[in-house]
């Protein structure tokens, strides 16, 4: 078994290093490459495949195979070895290649006559570039020492590769970040939009991957090390009075950053020839293709802990620190892993999209996006590292498409699409000022939901007549530690005094399930859409609910005041949060101040069971708000976090719609104000059948309300709502179609 030592594996990275500063073009520094790892790694062969796009891996040099396979011999990602080394991100070792699973022989190579191969992915930070491959006639599996050996010369390719040190013709070895990339990503905020990238986070670029002297490199190291677990301690001293949750993550960094494991590793690589740097990124890789494999969440969660370690150890190496001075281009279009919410309001309503790798629709991100009504892409994977600063980008948040460096053809296609939608949005700018009065005389009474102060001067603009919903968790999401009464006296006060007399809804605290607060306990429910969130928290930690409803008592002093419960799922939870609500009156009075002119108090109807509750409730509720996004989940039992159901089921279908009606019915027989807020209410179609159905009032993102009331005023709602009855008697599972035709034939 050959041995490679710490010495030969410093001689090969040296000789690497020199062949790579030769002045020489890209085919000739791998073909120098590939020649100098054989003959290091004592074996006949040694190859260097190369993505030469997502999905295909070419042969780009090769010692030992036939050379006329070169350029020629290609893959698919999962194909062969080498394409299941790629697919896996995990090393190959065998001593018999053809007996193992998913050999696929390659004729035009002559590699049949070769029985040992290991192959190692070309990866950085999670971004898998090809395969790195050695092969020899004699029949064993390829010693730990040599594994390591290739590993190193994988991660030295990945970094000179990034850096463009084997550019040359063909696909494989094109130019990186210059190629148009097209990415498939969930919408979290539809809308379209054009600009220029702006990182988040700008990677840290590692230039100089190889070393001389491993002590001197060590000690870099071991000096950085001690700047980040002085850094890690200063933060745990200014937590000490924070949460618990926020503590414990701090404890992993400082377990993380106090690790030998993990500075051995590194260690050991500098000895191999890496200079510190290079040993840093070698394990964030690691760390990254293990984060990607695992499907333990708590794992996943210390691997992410240990990546951003290695990044603020990367930046203390370099000196590139998160602030690298790059400006914010016009029109930017922010590109992240992921982000939290106090960190997307600091950029603003200057965004025109956001890009993320991670995320999900109801994170926190995508509530302020939504909020700020931009444009929001989420788990577009592998933008992060394609992606750089001023980079041409297109988003189209309809379809879940990102157009990277976009080609001609694209930016025109995605220009006409702007473009029409600028004068769909011109057209509507009449109706702004008019009622959306159907055809056959009904008025609906459109509604916008915000949570922003950003939000209220969209108010007039946008045509609603008033805020339906108010999300007040947003500015407790935004904070680092629980808002002071005073401090929500003083936003509730902005809010209605710009409202200029409109009606404001304000829903009360909506946290729990995908809403946890930075500095509250996480609780470790298996179903959190079903757990612990909204009223249930407010009636178990009354003093939070209190203090709330206090400060939208003081705001609201000599004005009406609407409040909404959330989440209310039986009569007795809504009795609970009255009591609250009087407890507050009852203080202010005491403490001698005027309480609102006149108090509205509603509830959400998000839970089917509260649609069977008591005539009482329906009689002592003011209005009822149908909170649609939670309300259909629970209907057809789909989780709206889990794409592989979430659009599975129409809101238009019959049984939704006849279980819709019967909520209208026993509003209507005791006289209570209905409303239907969430997505599907700034759907023109869903919108007018909701009032067909006779939902007099829905509340919406603002963008939606014109559209919803050019629609409205089109068509006659007692026609549709025949359609709708004839659609449900002839058996069809959802309305959709027969409304549809409907409309396209000219509905009067």
């Amino acid at each position: 078994m050959v041995q490679t030592s710490e010495s030969e594996s410093r001689k090969l990275l040296g000789a690497l290093r020199d062949a790579m500063a030769e002045d020489s073009a890209g085919q000739a520094r791998l073909d120098k490459i590939v020649q100098l790892t054989a003959s290091s790694m004592r074996s006949q062969v040694c190859s260097i495949y190369l993505f030469r796009d997502q999905d295909t891996l070419e042969l780009c040099a090769t010692e030992g195979l036939n050379a006329a396979a070169v350029h020629k011999t290609r893959m698919r990602i999962g194909e062969g070895l080498v394409g299941r080394v790629a697919r896996y991100n995990q090393i190959i070792n065998t001593a018999d290649a053809p007996s193992a699973k998913g050999f696929r022989f390659m004729a035009e190579t002559g590699e049949e006559i070769y029985s040992s191969f290991l192959g190692v992915p070309i990866q950085r930070l999670g971004d898998s570039l090809g395969v790195l491959v050695v092969q020899s006639k004699e029949a064993r599996e390829f010693s730990a020492d040599e594994i390591y050996a290739l590993e190193v010369v994988a991660m030295v390719l990945a970094e000179m590769t990034e850096l463009g040190a084997f550019v040359g013709d063909g696909d494989a070895l094109s130019a990186r970040h210059q190629k148009p990339v097209m990415f498939h990503a969930k919408s979290a905020q539809d809308g379209v939009a054009e600009g220029l990238v702006y990182l988040h986070e700008p990677r840290v670029v590692v230039t100089n991957p190889i070393a001389d002297d491993p002590e001197i490199e060590t000690q870099r190291l071991e000096d950085a090390l001690d700047r980040l677990r002085i850094s890690v301690d200063q933060m745990l001293t200014n937590a000490r009075s924070g949460d618990a949750e926020q503590l414990e993550v701090l404890e992993a960094y400082r377990l993380f950053a106090n690790s030998k494991g993990w500075r051995r590793r590194m260690e050991e690589d500098i000895q191999r020839g890496l200079s510190a740097e290079a040993a840093v990124e070698k394990e964030q890789s690691a760390a990254r293709s293990r984060m990607g494999q695992s499907k333990d969440a708590y794992l996943r969660e210390r691997l992410h802990d240990l990546d951003d370690l290695s990044n603020r150890l990367l930046r203390l190496l370099t000196g590139q620190g998160s602030d690298t001075g790059a400006e914010v281009p016009p029109n930017p279009i922010l590109v992240a892993r992921n982000i939290g919410p106090g960190e997307l309001l600091d950029y603003g309503r200057s965004l025109r999209g956001i890009v993320l790798e991670e995320g999900s629709v109801g994170s926190h991100a995508a509530i302020v996006a939504r909020a700020l009504a931009i444009p929001l892409l989420i788990r577009a994977k592998g933008i992060v590292t394609e992606a750089l600063n001023g980079d041409a980008i297109m988003i189209d948040g309809d379809q879940g498409y990102v157009h990277l460096r976009p080609d001609e053809g694209v930016q025109k296609a995605m220009r006409d699409k702007i473009a029409m939608m600028r004068q769909q949005a011109d057209r509507y700018v009449e109706l702004r000022d008019k009622p959306a009065k159907a055809k056959c005389g009904t008025v609906v009474q459109l509604l916008m939901n915000a949570g922003l102060m950003a939000d209220l001067p969209s108010l007039p603009s946008s045509g609603a007549e008033g805020v339906g919903l108010f999300r007040t968790e947003l500015q407790f999401l935004a904070q680092n530690q629980m808002p002071k009464r005073a401090e929500l006296v003083s936003q509730y006060t902005r809010v209605v005094d710009a409202a200029e007399g409109r009606k404001v809804v304000f829903r009360t605290l909506d946290i729990g399930s995908d809403k946890v607060l930075p500095y509250m306990v996480p609780q470790d429910e298996p179903n959190p859409a079903m757990g612990w969130r909204a009223i249930r928290v407010g009636l178990d930690k009354p003093g939070i609910l209190r203090m709330q409803l206090q400060a939208l008592l003081r705001a609201t002093a000599g004005r009406d005041l609407w409040v909404m419960f959330p989440f209310i799922a039986q009569f007795d939870e809504f009795h609970g949060a009255l009591a609250e609500l009087d407890r507050a009156k009852a203080r202010e009075i005491k403490l001698g101040h005027v309480l609102p002119k006149q108090i509205h108090v509603g509830a959400m109807l998000e839970t089917p069971s509260l649609a069977f509750a008591p005539d009482q409730f329906f009689k002592e509720v003011d209005f009822l708000s149908i909170g649609g996004n939670d309300l259909k989940q629970f209907f057809f039992a789909a989780d709206r976090e889990n794409e592989r159901v979430r659009r599975r089921y129409d809101t238009l279908n019959t049984s939704f719609l006849n279980f819709l009606e019967q909520i209208v019915t026993r509003a209507r027989s005791s006289q209570t104000h209905l409303s239907f807020c969430g997505e599907d209410a700034g759907r023109p179609l869903e919108a007018a059948c909701f009032a067909a159905l006779g939902i007099g009032t829905l509340s919406m993102r603002p963008a939606s309300v014109a559209p919803v009331k050019h629609l409205i005023r089109r068509i006659n709602l007692k026609e549709l709502k025949t359609v709708i009855d004839a659609a449900r008697a002839a058996g069809h599972q959802s309305v959709r179609g027969p409304v549809t035709e409907w409309l396209k034939n000219g509905a009067q």
